[in-house]
């Protein structure tokens, strides 16, 4: 953990690379410290993942949207980021406010194009059981 699972309407394929979205995600959860400057996320642990919808129904289904001009046919994103227990609540603040403001940055350009809604949601623990196995940790871990 900390894990973010990005679920978003199918279309937006066509129009962005998630690939980048992904890793612009990952760089930004790696810049989020805690009240002593230390790292909260983990390296090896941090994971960024997208899948598209490719079946959905946001809002009206465009009707709104094609009345005031536009062409209808709306997106949406939504980003959730799963962490463990114990950071306090300013740190988890925090990186809320480091995600959003990446994700509005990123579909800025589209946001311009058309009408999308993105939300952004942290979830903490309570973790009924939680069993990790990696190699990838140590690869971070060098003292």
């Amino acid at each position: 953990m900390p894990h973010l699972v990005i679920l978003y309407t199918g279309q937006l394929d066509h129009e962005v690379n998630m690939t980048t979205l992904c890793r612009q995600m990952a760089d930004a959860m790696l810049t989020v410290q805690d009240e002593q400057g230390q790292q909260v996320f983990p390296t090896g642990g941090t994971r960024v993942l997208a899948y598209p919808a490719p079946h959905y129904a946001v809002a009206d289904g465009g009707a709104a949207g094609q009345a005031a001009g536009g062409t209808g046919d709306y997106a949406f994103v939504y980003l959730n980021l799963r962490m463990g227990r114990g950071r306090s609540e300013a740190v988890q603040q925090g990186a809320g406010q480091t995600l959003v403001e990446v994700a509005k940055a990123f579909f800025a350009p589209v946001m311009a194009q058309r009408h999308i809604g993105i939300t952004l949601q942290i979830d903490v623990g309570p973790e009924v059981f939680d069993a990790k196995h990696s190699n990838l940790h140590p690869l971070f871990n060098k003292v």
